[in-house]
Order: structure tokens, then C-alpha cells, then sequence
């Protein structure tokens, strides 16, 4: 009897101990600049929800990425690792599920994990109990999930409906039906939203209607004085931006006489339902019929295709603000709010007509940055701020340190408990950070740097050209300083740096244009 006892004793403090063991949401959101989250700058937009985590934890206000585009910038929050170390250097390339990624890690370790939304990655996915995922690059509307469940053989479904709301239905319906009371959990909610082509969904198509955006300074940058990627490459709001695909103004050309994306735009409203079509009428045409009598030209044409991308980009994002309040309102509802850590990031952040551009790959700060927000009840105190140079690379070692994991030492990040319980204010002197994808879409050259907390070196090594900016005193990032003799002892340190750097993480030497 006694024995029996002590078995049930023992089995009961390791359940609660597995039961303190805090449960992680994790939002990760495509191409969301750090600009249009109300916590960080509320000069375009109220995101109250998102802002619920930063007033309930930590802002960090100097975190970047380590490669400015999707599949990469994913591949390494999942292997803490740089895109030369875990293989995924551009949208291209495959990730080798065989090497360390937190989730797996987690779930050897007790969690329960569950994945739901955006991956964008080529290969399945590893370390999940649970996916329900878009195929691709997923549809707004009518999209198309892929679902496994305990290692099931996927299947492939269309829902009707709006992605933004359907990945939070699905996300919601997990917790509800899939969550063991018994097992903490790793729960991923990744967003397609914002990413191009800034379909905002019914709830928000009206949004913003009546508002006329500030123009940004450098909204008619002519380049002079940076390098010359800054001037070759595709990705201005003037000239490479599609009327229908990107802006919503139908065509009246065949579809074989039309260019690039728009040749499949018609097939987009196409998968809308009558209901949806509707709205999405009503809400478009009259501006549409407006911009077409107008016959617009010149800078204002700029101007009119610079205010209709930003009021659907915001609208999008006020989609997503509005399902993590469903989420958050749900951990609240059902007493989980207390073990739970939530954390909000964006793959990396994106150009909002700086320097005339849309998209993101260069190593300028609107989409080196990225908002960064960590709500962790009684570890971190709320309403507080870091001013720490953190980087995507810093998730996994932080989530396998928050859950009691060995750290692997592959991993290349290092983690954020420290900080976010207010034992260290610092965790590096400087970020690296390297963009590969050339030739390729937006026609970006392949560039690497480094970034302090005031300056940022970078080199595009394919055409040998340099640029320095002090983007503390220089935020528009227009004054080019390399070469300056003014500034020689600061060049000269950003290349020890980075020299530095480049050991630390081991990357190769270039012998080809491979790397």
C-alpha cells in the first residue's frame, strides 16, 4: 500500500510539474514593418490587441532579422542558426528537416505542439502534433490548408472564407478540441498577412476610407550618394508595382495581353463567394471609377498608387490585430493567460514607400527591423522596454531555455531569459546580418553588413560597392558616410566588426557567388 502510494505521489508531482512548465503562443506575421504596430508608432494605425502584449511584457525596440526574406528569415527562427549554417539562403532552397528545430526539440521534450497557418517552406514540417497549414504562398480568399494530425498523411482542403479569420477559426478550434489539459503545449500561429497582394478582408474593407497618409520623406529619393543597388533594383511603387495584381484597378485587356502578375488576377476575385465579391465591389469600384477619370500621371500617380497600397496593407494588418485579440481574449476566458507566454514578430519588416520602395532584402531598417514582443506573466514586468540588439536568430535558444531544453551548440543565437526577467540589459555589440537571393525577384543585390546600435557597414561584394550610415542622426538612411574621412575610425571598427563577425559564425569565404 505504501508502495502504491508513493507511485501516485511521485506521478502527481511530475504532472504538475510538467504543468508549470509555461505554454507558448507564438505569432509569427509576414512582412509586417514595426512602423505600423501602434506600440511601437501611431502615426498610421491602432493595433490595441497586438499592444496587449507589449503593455502586458516587453517591446524590444532593436530587433532585426539576419536575411530579409521569407524562407530564410523562417528557416532561422526555426534552427537558431544563420542561413549559411542551417541551408536556406533564399526562397529557393529547401530546409533539411533532419537538422535541430525548437519544435522538434519541444516535443521530444513533453509539449504538446501544433502549427497552423503560413510555413513557406519546401519541406514538411517536423516536430508537430498537429498542422494545418497553407499550401504555398496560400490565397486570401478560399484558401487552401494542408492538415496532418499525429503523423497523418496530409490532406488537402479548400475553405471558404478569409485566411487571416480562417487561421485563427482553426487556431481557436485546436485549443478547444486538440489541447491536452495535461501537457504544456507549443502553439505557432503564423499569419499570411500582410504579405502582398494586401487583400483586406470583408470586416475591413472599408477602413480607412476617409484617411490620406503622411508621405514619407524619401518617397521621391533619387539615390544619389548610395551604392548603386539602391538605384537598380524592382521595387518602387512607381514603376514595378501592378495596377490589378497589386492595386486592385481591373484590366479590360485579355488576360494573354497582360503582364506578369496581373495575368492571374482575375483568377484571385475569382475565388471570393458572392458574398464577399460584394463587399469587395462596393468597396473598390467608386475609387477605381474616381482614379480612372482622373487619368492621374507623373508624381501623382505616385502618390494615388503610394495611398491605395497603404490603406489596404493597414487594413490587412487591422485583420490580424483583430484575431490576436480572439486569441488573447481566449487564454483569458479560459485561465490559461496566467502560464502562457505570448510573443508577436514579423519574418522581417517592409519598405511603406521609404525610399519609393515596397517589399523588403536590403539592410535598411525598415525591413532589417522587426516588431519583437514578449508578454511572460510574472517573469517579465509589464510595460517594459529593451533597447537590446536582438535578432530572429535569439527565438529558438530562448523558447528551448524557457522550456528547460538543452540548448544544441549548433545554435548560433542566444537566449532572452536573461533579459526579459531584467538580469542583463545587453546581449551583443553588434547584429550580422547577409541577403543572398541575386538574380531574383526585385532585382536586390546579394549584400552582407554589420549593425550597431547607432551604425551599419554594408558591402554588396558581387559589384564591390560599400555604404555606412549612421541611422541614429540619419534615419532616412540618405547620407552615405563610407569613405568619409570624417568618419574613418568608425569605418574602420564596422570592418574589424565585421570581420569579426564572420568568424564568430563561421561563414565561408567566397570562392564563387554561392555565398
Amino acid at each position: 500500500m505504501r508502495v502504491l502510494l508513493l507511485f501516485i505521489a511521485l506521478m502527481a508531482g511530475c504532472q504538475k510539474a510538467e504543468q508549470s512548465r509555461p505554454n507558448i503562443v507564438f505569432f509569427l506575421v509576414d512582412d509586417h514593418a514595426f512602423k505600423a504596430v501602434s506600440a511601437y508608432d501611431d502615426s498610421l494605425l491602432q493595433t490595441p490587441n497586438i499592444d496587449r502584449i507589449a503593455i502586458e511584457g516587453m517591446r524590444f525596440d532593436d530587433a532585426s532579422v539576419t536575411n530579409a526574406i521569407c524562407a530564410p528569415s523562417r528557416s532561422v527562427i526555426l534552427t537558431g542558426a544563420h542561413s549559411h549554417i542551417n541551408g536556406v539562403i533564399d526562397n529557393a532552397t529547401t530546409l533539411d528537416p533532419t537538422q535541430p528545430q525548437f519544435p522538434k526539440l519541444m516535443q521530444e521534450s513533453g509539449y504538446q505542439t501544433a502549427l497552423i497557418g503560413k510555413w513557406h517552406l519546401k519541406s514538411e514540417p517536423i516536430g508537430f502534433d498537429y498542422y494545418d497549414i497553407l499550401i504555398g504562398q496560400g490565397q486570401y480568399y478560399s484558401p487552401e490548408f494542408k492538415k496532418s494530425v499525429n503523423g497523418s498523411v496530409p490532406v488537402k482542403t479548400i475553405h471558404d472564407g478569409y485566411c487571416t479569420d480562417l487561421t485563427m477559426d482553426f487556431t481557436l478550434d485546436w485549443l478547444e478540441q486538440e489541447r491536452k489539459d495535461d501537457e504544456p503545449f507549443l502553439l505557432l500561429c503564423h499569419q499570411k498577412a500582410p504579405h502582398r497582394s494586401w487583400m483586406p478582408g470583408p470586416n475591413e474593407m472599408d477602413l480607412f476610407d476617409e484617411v490620406t497618409f503622411p508621405e514619407p520623406a524619401t518617397l521621391f529619393d533619387d539615390y544619389k550618394g548610395r551604392a548603386s543597388p539602391a538605384s537598380t533594383q524592382a521595387m518602387t511603387i512607381a514603376n514595378h508595382m501592378f495596377m490589378w495584381y497589386d492595386l486592385m484597378v481591373p484590366s479590360d485587356k485579355p488576360k494573354d495581353e497582360l503582364q506578369g502578375p496581373d495575368k492571374w488576377a482575375k483568377n484571385v476575385l475569382g475565388r471570393m463567394n458572392d458574398e464577399q465579391r460584394d463587399i469587395w465591389d462596393a468597396s473598390i469600384d467608386p475609387e477605381n471609377e474616381r482614379f480612372i477619370e482622373a487619368q492621374l500621371d507623373g508624381d501623382e500617380l505616385i502618390r494615388w498608387k503610394y495611398q491605395r497600397y497603404m490603406k489596404n496593407y493597414l487594413r490587412c494588418i487591422k485583420g490580424i490585430d483583430a484575431n490576436v485579440g480572439r486569441l488573447l481574449d481566449y487564454l483569458v476566458e479560459h485561465d490559461l493567460d496566467d502560464n502562457t507566454i505570448v510573443i508577436y514578430m514579423s519574418d522581417q519588416g517592409f519598405f511603406l514607400g521609404e525610399h519609393g520602395w515596397y517589399d523588403k532584402r536590403f539592410m535598411y531598417e525598415p525591413c532589417l527591423r522587426v516588431p519583437l514582443l514578449i508578454a511572460w506573466p510574472e517573469h517579465v514586468k509589464a510595460g517594459s522596454v529593451s533597447n537590446a540588439l536582438v535578432q530572429n536568430l535569439d527565438i529558438a535558444p530562448t523558447l528551448l531555455d524557457i522550456a528547460g531544453v538543452p540548448i544544441p551548440s549548433r545554435m548560433q543565437g542566444e537566449s532572452l531569459v536573461p533579459i526579459l526577467e531584467g538580469h542583463q540589459n545587453t546581449l551583443r555589440d553588434s547584429a550580422y546580418y547577409h541577403y543572398y537571393e541575386f538574380p531574383g525577384a526585385h532585382s536586390v543585390q546579394k549584400h552582407e553588413g554589420v549593425r550597431t546600435n547607432q551604425y551599419k557597414l554594408i558591402h554588396y561584394y558581387e559589384v564591390d560597392e560599400w555604404e555606412m550610415f549612421d541611422f541614429v542622426n540619419d534615419p532616412n538612411e540618405v547620407n552615405n558616410l563610407y569613405g568619409n574621412p570624417d568618419y574613418k575610425a568608425v569605418q574602420m571598427k564596422l570592418e574589424d566588426e565585421l570581420a569579426s563577425l564572420k568568424k564568430q559564425y563561421e561563414v565561408p569565404e567566397r570562392e564563387s557567388n554561392a555565398l
